[in-house]
């Protein structure tokens, strides 16, 4: 299958580089940021990327490398972002081009620091993107499965509903199956929250508790979810669906879960910074947990899950007072 969209993914991770995975099958070439131009000669010399998904392996012939952001700005008509939230300042730092006439997708399931703001809303409100030509890519979906080629499924949601079956071909394939839908903000949130409450079920597996509190704990973690975004965005949604329900699922449980590691050292008594060091990537709801606490300052839903996170991650509150203390407020 070829389409006429240039496409461009921005970023070096994991995500990024199963992102570029998927793409792959379905067009003859991409476009493909990356900040540091030691890791582009590397991933050319190598024919993978050296420092994630490492035993993936890619036909660089077809990829258009480049270290240069308004480049590739320049050259894509669709662009990506797989970039770890707290970083895309950072990349977005050199840019000169505008981005107004330009597909955005998000894959960052993370809230911009400092502006408090999610991602799509600060491409609208920053770089004066339309709201119909920003998506979100979203959906219980770990890189190192899509690596593997694991039967996936995962979400684009956009204002424009053409525009999103138009986006979803391109990562629909033999191992991965595509949904759309129009909630933009409830997805997006959805992304970062799942997050929190994947760290928080970390903590609550390095104090050993077991799988019966862990049960109770995602049951209530979706109740939660389901009030703030609704409290937020009021719209109809179904908050059971895979891209909601299905995502929280997967990074709460599952081994991948960079969230759920970060949580478990700081529940084995590793302080955050100590667990921090030892992390290889960023856990996003450490961030998270930040903004959507300041957040819900304004909305004041009731979240005893989020607040729990945030008293051990920057109060500091012990993890074993922070729990016990959550467990009378859970049903």
């Amino acid at each position: 299958m070829e389409n006429k969209l240039k496409i461009a993914v921005i970023g070096g991770g994991s995500w990024a580089t199963a992102i570029a995975k998927i793409l792959l099958t379905n067009t003859s070439s991409i476009n493909w940021y990356m900040r540091r131009q030691d890791q582009i000669d590397d991933f050319i010399r190598y024919g993978k990327n050296p420092r994630y998904l490492t035993a993936l392996t890619f036909d660089t012939s077809r990829i258009n490398f480049t270290s240069d952001i308004n480049a590739v700005v320049r050259d894509s008509d669709v662009l990506i972002f797989a970039t770890p939230s707290p970083f895309l300042k950072l990349h977005l730092k050199k840019l000169r081009r505008k981005l107004n006439k330009k597909i955005i997708i998000t894959a960052i399931k993370g809230i911009v620091p400092d502006e408090n703001m999610i991602v799509s809303d600060y491409f609208h409100q920053k770089y004066n993107v339309p709201l119909e030509r920003i998506a979100v890519l979203a959906g219980p979906c770990h890189a190192e499965e899509i690596s593997l080629e694991r039967l996936s499924y995962l979400t684009i949601a956009c204002g424009d509903r053409d525009l999103a079956r138009v986006l979803a071909s391109y990562f629909e394939n033999h191992f991965v199956h595509t949904a759309v839908c129009d909630d933009v903000y409830g997805i997006e949130v959805s992304s970062v929250m799942k997050n929190i409450y994947a760290l928080i079920a970390g903590v609550c597996h390095g104090l050993r508790y077991g799988d019966n509190f862990h049960a109770v704990l995602i049951a209530n973690a979706l109740q939660e979810m389901n009030r703030f975004c609704n409290a937020v965005n009021p719209m109809p949604r179904s908050i059971d669906e895979s891209a909601y329900l299905g995502d929280l699922l997967v990074t709460s449980y599952s081994k991948f879960s960079r969230n759920r590691q970060f949580g478990t050292m700081i529940g084995k008594g590793y302080s955050v910074k100590t667990a921090q060091q030892e992390m290889e990537m960023i856990a996003e709801g450490y961030y998270g947990t930040k903004c959507i606490h300041e957040i819900n300052e304004r909305y004041q839903v009731t979240m005893p899950i989020l607040d729990a996170t945030y008293k051990i991650l920057y109060q500091p509150v012990s993890p074993i007072v922070a729990i016990r203390e959550l467990t009378a407020s859970l049903m």
